[in-house]
């Protein structure tokens, strides 16, 4: 027989709200605060550390950095449908991240909004859409705190993402009745016949390939990876775009990194009878061209917790379970086998110096130079083969950068991830294209005396937009160049202790010191403008 739920008293809007982030694990919320979010804020509670940001792209950014490194989500606090609106390019690449954040706005009192009042925001639930997976004004006040229940349930299900909720500011005083927090699962299990299929097409390869995504990070699963890969002879390949690092670089198995062009991501691959992929699409491109990968001489399978991701896939089979225990089962059906072992890549040897400096100096020194246990957070485009060939990832939550292709998400995130652990070093490596994006967040991480090193790659301009404009065979394009900033006056300017360098000479004694810093340094490093090709010239 089942029990009437006991009643209990009445509380503020505000109040459960508060209680249901400590049930849920919340320790802090990001915020850029306005006139709407006031009742919210007012008389703030000492256990939940309120972390302002000076511009709302850069709240989103920190919370997706720290989300993505505690693995629970991130609670945002925005203002009205303008703060909304300056934080949608952060939310979008929160949506591509998967990484689960819930965010609030504040909108005009209930009792106005017929008038069209200053700073209401007209249907704001659906501003942020699509790139949200849940979005509500919830239609009365005490149905507040339920509406943030189930975006906190809806964002942490796989595949993660940010939800939205518009609240009146009227309603945080308003009494409710208090949301207990609920237990959901988030596991999702594989079909055990399918995972026989595809232990058997291991079983009977002869070169099988890896082909690993940033889902298999995400899950915390890259050990269980590295033995699955073993056990398996496979060679593993990191999948294109890849935002986070799910397999240690420097492991004898690791192939390299595949193209975001079809072609030549098909030519690498192409002596490969059989591609597993795991925690990615299949696959993400970036120009046209043909894909002879899907002209079925080769065998393709796909393991992802993302259904959208499954059902775009153009050829092969596709198991839609969690990265972990798929993975555990695969583990267990994958008979021993004879194959060879593959050979994986030979690294590049070390460059030399010169001046102007040349970038790959410069990365081959900042991955010398790091602690064993620092966090890279990086956004310079231009630059990612580079970095791939001279700064090898550890494996495990040691590397992570931008989903979208959208820029302003690397220094806010490095924030975030830096507030997440501060105990060990984030290092920001990023673009001055880039850095200007949301520059903001620096005065964040000074406040905060955050152990934090930004290195700033200065080539005068977007890098990557030249390096399209050659491939793409056209001239005078305006708005490539950069001159004028000087991100050391502006670092200084907020708080962090900050230095240009020039020389090849100087180079290593500043990383030293920068890394050494108690709190937040910036080197910014002034590097040879030469363009580098992320893709084959046309014709």
């Amino acid at each position: 027989m089942s029990r009437k739920p006991t009643k209990t008293t009445a509380v503020t809007v505000k109040q459960a709200t508060l209680d249901l982030l400590r049930s849920f694990g919340i320790k802090k919320v990001f915020g850029n605060p306005g006139s709407t979010e006031l009742p919210f804020l007012a008389d703030w509670p000492d256990d939940i550390d309120y972390v302002l940001g000076l511009q709302e792209a850069s709240v989103i950014g920190m919370a997706d950095g720290y989300a993505q490194a505690t693995r629970n989500a991130g609670f945002v606090n925005l203002h009205s449908g303008a703060g909304v609106g300056h934080a949608l390019g952060n939310i979008f690449t929160a949506h591509r991240n998967q990484t689960p954040l819930v965010i609030t706005a504040g909108q005009q009192a209930r009792s106005i909004l017929p008038l069209q009042p200053f700073l209401y925001a007209e249907r704001a639930s659906e501003f942020p859409r699509p790139y949200v997976k849940y979005s509500v004004e919830p239609a009365r006040a005490e149905d507040v705190p339920a509406a943030i229940a189930r975006a906190y349930y809806v964002a942490m299900q796989p595949p993660c993402g940010p939800t939205f909720v518009s609240v009146p500011i009227d309603d945080w005083a308003h009494p409710t009745q208090p949301i207990e927090a609920r237990s959901v699962s988030r596991e999702l299990g594989p079909d055990a016949n399918a995972m026989q299929a595809l232990a058997a097409a291991l079983s009977a390869s002869k070169r099988p390939a890896l082909v690993v995504g940033p889902g298999v990070d995400r899950a915390g699963a890259v050990d269980l990876m590295v033995r699955v890969a073993e056990k398996a002879r496979a060679s593993v390949w990191v999948s294109p775009f890849s935002a986070r690092c799910s397999f240690p670089e420097q492991h004898p198995q690791f192939a390299g990194f595949l193209h975001a062009s079809p072609s030549q991501l098909s030519d690498a691959l192409g002596l490969n009878d059989l591609v597993v992929v795991i925690g990615a699409p299949v696959f993400t491109f970036h120009v046209e061209g043909h894909a002879s990968i899907f002209d079925g001489t080769t065998t393709i399978f796909q393991i992802t917790d993302d259904s959208t991701a499954a059902a775009v896939t153009p050829f092969g089979t596709s198991i839609v379970a969690t990265i972990e225990p798929a993975l555990r089962m695969l583990l267990e059906l994958l008979p021993e086998t004879r194959r060879t072992m593959p050979a994986g890549r030979v690294l590049s040897p070390a460059p030399q110096a010169d001046d102007p400096i040349p970038v790959e100096y410069l990365l081959h020194a900042l991955s010398s130079a790091m602690p064993a246990d620092a966090v890279l957070v990086e956004e310079a485009p231009s630059h990612r083969p580079a970095m791939q060939k001279f700064m090898p990832m550890r494996g495990q939550d040691s590397f992570c950068t931008m989903a979208s292709g959208g820029l302003g998400f690397g220094l806010p995130a490095a924030v975030g991830m830096a507030l997440a652990r501060p105990g060990i070093r984030t290092v920001c490596l990023i673009g001055d294209g880039s850095a200007m994006y949301s520059i903001q967040a620096l005065w964040t991480a000074a406040q905060r005396k955050l152990p934090l090193t930004v290195v700033v790659i200065n080539n005068l301009g977007y890098g990557a937009m030249r390096s399209f404009s050659q491939v793409m065979q056209v001239r005078n394009v305006p708005g490539l160049d950069l001159p004028g900033i000087d991100f050391v006056k502006i670092a200084e300017g907020m708080g962090c202790d900050a230095v240009r360098v020039s020389a090849s000479a100087d180079l290593a004694p500043a990383l030293a010191r920068g890394l050494a810093h108690d709190g937040v340094s910036l080197i910014e490093v002034m590097v040879d403008s030469a363009v580098p090709l992320l893709y084959a010239k046309k014709g």
